[in-house]
This record gives structure tokens, sequence and C-alpha cells, in this order.
């Protein structure tokens, strides 16, 4: 490999930027001439914590007999690797900007689209979203890269188990600020270079904390970037024309539902198992469900032609319109989280009674890719409950919001 690529996959660089944003390691002085066999000491070595105190470290990353007041700050990752975080502005700031990119997020902030702002917008953006979810956990589990090991620790244990290259962070990071961006700048009136800095700074921050936290090296990141922007080129205008006939053709679910299900199936082998083909099989299910709710808007006559062409005011709520839209927001995020542990429960249960399997049993036995059963329920669950939950965002809660009397205005207005 070039001797760059090789600095910029290097965890040593991944340090770098971690005692920048104020990590301090107090690195196992031993370490190297492996003091520490099963965590014990051998030979009467003695470990020291980096401080000055004496104290050992076992091989669980437990520490004992520490005798300074630093050590009671000092934290203490999977491979005994000791940091102490100094300046707590930048730890949340990336603990914040690294959640951007995970479930939680888009459970809310997509639904929170659709219910308060445009759903038009919103289908377009899920679809680029999805689109480069599962391009880029799909290139994990060919590459098989691993994520940075030591000298960098890592602060954050989930995703540990996937595979590094490129980032899918970096890549939302992208994909989800400039979808907004482009999808909406001829379609309201708003300043272009505000939202041009939002979509940076919102990029920016969830890049560097996936460095900061030792989860990606640099060079997981400029690739997720790249490859992210060559895809966007030519997928935000079939984007935009494929929603269209999706939503206005007469037989596209079942069109929908059979790529879905090929898309899941044919994923690639990653070799071993990780979370990562789940996940992917999550956004996939959650665009299907929302396009066949539009499909159901459409086909259903409650779509109409707006009053007046684009470009629109922006209207801010006035107090009886945030009310609503805390409303809508608080009750349809209650509805989404009752609907996915209904259809979780369901679809769990019907699945291994088909495979003929307990599953209590499935659900305790281990994650392995010879476990052939438990990847089978896993992906066929996730199909159908986030299928339903993109449905009800899209369909089901907007319907009745309606019928309550609390929809957001004109929301049948826009293909």
């Amino acid at each position: 490999m070039h001797p760059l690529l090789e600095y910029l996959k290097s965890p040593e660089l991944v340090v770098k930027v971690q005692e920048y944003f104020g990590i301090v390691y107090e690195r196992n002085a031993g370490k190297e001439k492996n003091p520490l066999a099963n965590g014990k000491p051998v030979n009467g070595a003695v470990v020291h914590n980096g401080t000055g105190g004496k104290g050992g470290l076992l091989s669980n990353g437990s520490a004992v007999n520490h005798a300074t007041s630093n050590s009671t700050n000092k934290k203490i990752d999977g491979d005994d690797n000791a940091y102490r975080v100094t300046n707590y502005f930048w730890y949340v700031l990336f603990i914040v900007g690294t959640e951007l990119g995970d479930e939680i997020f888009y459970a809310t902030f997509i639904p929170f689209w659709f219910w308060n702002i445009d759903s038009a917008v919103g289908r377009r953006v899920v679809m680029v979203w999805s689109s480069i979810m599962y391009v880029g956990q799909s290139l994990k589990d060919v590459i098989r890269w691993p994520r940075p090991s030591y000298p960098a620790a890592r602060l954050q244990k989930k995703w540990g188990m996937e595979y590094g290259m490129p980032s899918t962070h970096a890549m939302v990071s992208v994909a989800i600020p400039f979808s907004v961006l482009i999808y909406t700048y001829d379609r309201y009136i708003y300043s272009l270079p505000v939202g041009l800095a939002i979509a940076c700074v919102w990029c920016a921050v969830i890049c560097v904390s996936r460095v900061y936290l030792g989860m990606h090296s640099v060079l997981d990141i400029i690739a997720g970037l790249v490859l992210v922007i060559l895809l966007m080129i030519p997928l935000i205008p079939i984007v935009d024309k494929l929603d269209l006939v999706i939503v206005t053709a007469r037989w596209s679910p079942i069109y929908v539902l059979a790529i879905s299900i090929f898309l899941i199936v044919f994923y690639p082998d990653s070799g071993k198992w990780t979370p990562t083909r789940g996940d992917t099989a999550l956004t996939v299910s959650v665009c299907a469900g929302i396009e066949i709710g539009a499909w159901l808007h459409y086909h259903l006559g409650e779509f109409q032609q707006p009053s007046q062409p684009p470009p629109y005011e922006v209207i801010w709520p006035s107090y009886s319109m945030l009310g609503l839209l805390l409303l809508r927001t608080v009750l349809g995020l209650c509805c989404i989280v009752a609907s996915r542990a209904f259809a979780k429960s369901i679809s769990y249960a019907f699945v291994c009674f088909l495979l003929g399997r307990d599953k209590n049993e499935l659900r305790q036995s281990e994650n392995t890719l010879e476990n052939k059963n438990k990847i089978i329920v896993e992906l066929s669950y996730k199909l159908f409950t986030y299928g339903v939950i993109g449905f009800n965002t899209q369909y089901l809660l907007p319907s009745v919001f309606k019928l309550l009397n609390i929809g957001r205005p004109d929301f049948y207005t826009e293909i």
C-alpha cells in the first residue's frame, strides 16, 4: 500500500486526533513487555498507571489498586488502553454527533420530517439514505478492513463488531443534510448559504466524532466521503424520478417488495457474523414501507395538486401550530414504539413457528453465520417490522392525525 494511505489508515493518526481533542493516554508501561498473562503479573512485574501510582490492569479491562486521584477519571477500553477525557465539551459534542448516524436519530428525524415538514422531500431523502447505506454497508463486508486497534482506544463499543471501511457514518453525514438541501433549495424560499453552513457543520461533527471515538481511521472517513459524493451525483436525479414512478405506477408495491427481499437475501457474505446485514435490512424495509404508503395515498386520491407552484414561503409555526407539532410528534413516536414492539413480537414468533423452532431458545442462541435459522428469523422480522414502521410513518399515522384534526396543514398537497 502507498505510504500515504498507510499513514491515513494507521491507528497512530487516530491517537493524534484523540489527543488533539483532549484524550490523554495513560499507557500501561509494561504492555509491550507483556507483564500480564491471563490477568496476572509475570515474574513480579509491576504495572504503573502512568501517573506515578502503582496498580494493575486486569485482562478484562478492570483496574485494581490505583493509588492516585487521577485514576478515578480513568477509562479503559476492551484492549486495556487506559485514557482520560480532559475536555468534556468535545467529548459531549462528538458523542451527540455520532448519534446523528444511529437508529435513534433515524427513528425520530424521519417521522418528524414526514409529519411536520414535507413528505415528498422526506421520501426522496429516505430513498437516498437507504441506497447509500446499502452500498456502504455491503462494501464493508466485501473489503473487510478492521477498525482501528492498539494504540488507539475505542471510546465506544457499539458497532465494534462491524468492519470499518468505508465509514457509513461519514456517508450518511453527507447523504442526509445535502439531499435535504438539494431537494428543498428550489422548493422553499430560504438562505442557501445558511443551509450549506449547517450541512457542512453537520458533516464535520459526525466525521470527526468517528475518529475521536476510535471507531474509524482517517482513511475510512475519506473513503466514505469520496464514495458518497460519487454515488449522489447520479442518485439524486434518479431518485427524484423513481419516487414519482413508484407512487403513480399501478403495480409498483409488488416490485418494491420483490426488490427489497432480493436485496436482503443476496446481501454480500461478510465472512463472519456482524450486525451490518440486519441494519441494512432495516434501512431497505423502512424505505419500502414509506414508498408503499405513498402509493396508497396517491391511488386513494389523497394527493392533490398544490394551489400554487414552488418555491414556497417557509411557514414558521405559531404557538398553536407548535403545540400541534409537539402533539403529533409525541403521539406518533409513541405509536411507532408500540407498533415496533407488536410487529417484532408477532413476526418473530410466526417465522419461528414456520421453522419449527422455539423462539426463546433461538433468541438466546449464538450469533454466527452457521446459525442459519436465527439469521432467517432476524432478517424476516426486520423486513416486516420496519416495513410496517415506514408504512405507518407515511400513511397510517398521518391519516389518524387528519381524523383527529391535528394533521399538518396541506399534508396531502404534493407528490
